[in-house]
């Protein structure tokens, strides 16, 4: 199953277009999209059998964030070993560096994107995972059963911003107006053939500058979830940007950054691609 946010109201996409959910259900769901994970269970069973109408086309343009509202946003720093080297840190042991995305920095899929004057604005793409049902001290094995789904994000990161002060500021650095894009829409588990192995990239203006593969995390997604929920519950609509392989910007010599006119394209096989165009 993969849910959408067009233009602000929830929706099912099938076979490229897309299904109203308010509409379908006969205003049994809420037409807000963050609403839908409080009764994710009662959702899944309800499409699982609706007999839904064909649905209209749409654009990409017009989608938002398939979770745009969440209550907690936790972000995964050096969950790869690859990038935790270019960042000339050694691999964490243990939980990675955990900051958060502010809420107002998250939008859709296809955005123009304005650099902070002055900056060095860098590029991290992430599998981004959205919470169905509480998570309180779960374990490992039962923490898939807590996900609702699976989508494509951007941590996009303002490093001058990042490193200014005698402690870092990685959240204000990460949390530019537009540098959280998520989506295209979130895709269930089941939709894949292996959740835990899912192939990563990122281009600027057609070169690729990343190239992944989600199992090669330090922390899997079902024990960032174990770890996480032992300190902190996870509440239905939360999100966890699960960390980036290697090929950022701060990691190259000489250190490349983002500058306008760019277009970053970043995918996740198996749900698909956000696109940032940014200006000055």
């Amino acid at each position: 199953m993969r849910i959408a946010n067009l233009s602000g109201r929830l929706v099912l996409i099938a076979y490229g277009r897309a299904v109203d959910v308010e509409k379908a259900s006969d205003g049994l769901f809420p037409s807000e999209p963050q609403a839908i994970y409080e009764r994710w269970e009662d959702f899944r069973a309800w499409a699982a059998t609706a007999d839904l109408p064909p649905g209209e086309p749409f654009q990409p343009t017009d989608l938002g964030s398939p979770a745009p509202a969440p209550r907690q946003t936790l972000a995964i720093g050096l969950n790869y070993r690859s990038h935790a080297a270019e960042a000339g840190f050694a691999a964490p042991e243990g939980l990675p560096p955990v900051f958060t995305k502010y809420a107002t920095s998250i939008t859709g899929p296809v955005t123009t994107v304005a650099l902070p004057p002055g900056g060095h604005t860098d590029w991290e793409v992430e599998l981004v995972v959205v919470i169905g049902s509480r998570a309180e001290d779960v374990s490992p094995a039962a923490a898939w059963g807590h996900v609702a789904g699976l989508t494509v994000g951007q941590d996009i990161s303002e490093r001058i911003t990042q490193m200014t002060g005698q402690v870092p500021q990685f959240s204000l650095g990460k949390s530019y107006p537009g540098f959280g894009p998520v989506g295209p829409w979130l895709v269930t588990p089941d939709e894949f053939d292996d959740p835990d192995d899912l192939q990563l990239r990122c281009t600027i203006n057609g070169e690729e500058v990343q190239h992944g593969y989600t199992r090669d995390m330090l922390l899997s997604v079902s024990d960032l979830i174990a770890t996480l929920s032992a300190i902190l519950p996870l509440e239905p609509g939360d999100i966890i940007f699960t960390g980036t392989p290697a090929g950022v910007g701060l990691g190259r010599n000489p250190q490349r950054w983002l500058a306008p006119g760019d277009e970053l394209v970043s995918t996740i096989d198996g749900i698909g691609e956000l696109r940032q165009t940014f200006t000055s």
